[in-house]
């Protein structure tokens, strides 16, 4: 079994740091970095760039609402129109940084409120992909598993990658559970590490409020924001290895 194991890196700005992206970098095989929407500044950019490059790691762009004080995780009321031209100028900012920085861009996720959205709403799935593939067609789409934008990246014939959280519930619907309500963040890491190895061994994920629903993944995101991601990531790699599961990269063509 093989899967590859993300983290949303590059998310300070200026002298503010969020995380400890170096450590988070040796455990995982692909980073999604901020590209100056909800956080990351060309010099945040620039050096998360250079830790992957440095590792390995697989680099991909994370776009979101221009909301820095939210951190992305609200809504922006704009026009599809517009919210393509604002992926485009975010990726195509990480890619040509990415330049300078001696590695390359491979897949594109977005974030928070934009990413939950685009999951839910073909209209807002349409745009971010169209973006995308605009940039460069040979770019992958990393979507939220089940979602409108995996099903729209898809039909775009863009490469299309599926991703589960291991740090996020579940609602029926497959859709995560708004981090406004209780139970949305699993803090606890062996529960996190019980149920994503579970997970992997059956293909079920379990739900609040229902039975468990059927996922296809890729890849897993272990969260960079939080105040034990690195013990996060750190166990889930070392639990990952004892249960014999290759943890690899998949969106590098």
């Amino acid at each position: 079994m093989k899967i590859d194991l993300n983290s949303d890196l590059g998310e300070g700005y200026g002298q503010w740091a969020m995380g400890d992206d170096a450590q988070i970098l040796d455990c995982v095989t692909s980073a999604s970095i901020a590209c100056g929407g909800h956080a990351g500044d060309p010099q945040t950019m620039y050096r998360t760039l250079r830790l992957a490059a440095e590792r390995g790691v697989t680099v991909g762009a994370h776009p979101g609402y221009a909301d820095r004080e939210g951190f992305g995780r609200r809504v922006i009321p704009m026009h599809p129109s517009e919210i393509g031209r604002m992926v485009v100028a975010q990726v195509g900012a990480l890619v040509a940084l990415a330049r300078l920085a001696d590695t390359q861009v491979h897949y594109v996720k977005p974030h928070g409120a934009l990413g939950n959205l685009a999951a839910a709403d073909t209209v807002v799935a349409t745009a971010v992909v169209s973006a995308v593939k605009a940039i460069d067609p040979s770019l992958a789409v990393l979507a939220i598993s089940g979602t409108a934008l995996e099903l729209v990246s898809n039909e775009l014939g863009m490469r299309t990658f599926s991703e589960i959280f291991a740090d996020r519930a579940y609602l029926p619907n497959g859709h995560l559970v708004p981090r406004g309500q209780p139970g949305a963040v699993l803090h606890d890491i062996d529960e996190a590490c019980d149920r994503l190895l579970a997970y992997l061994r059956t293909g079920w994920m379990p739900v609040v409020g229902g039975e468990p629903i059927a996922l296809a993944a890729h890849s897993v995101c272990v969260h960079g924001d939080s105040a034990q991601a690195v013990d996060m990531a750190r166990r889930i790699r070392a639990r990952l290895a004892a249960e014999e599961v290759a943890v690899t990269s998949f969106m590098t063509p």
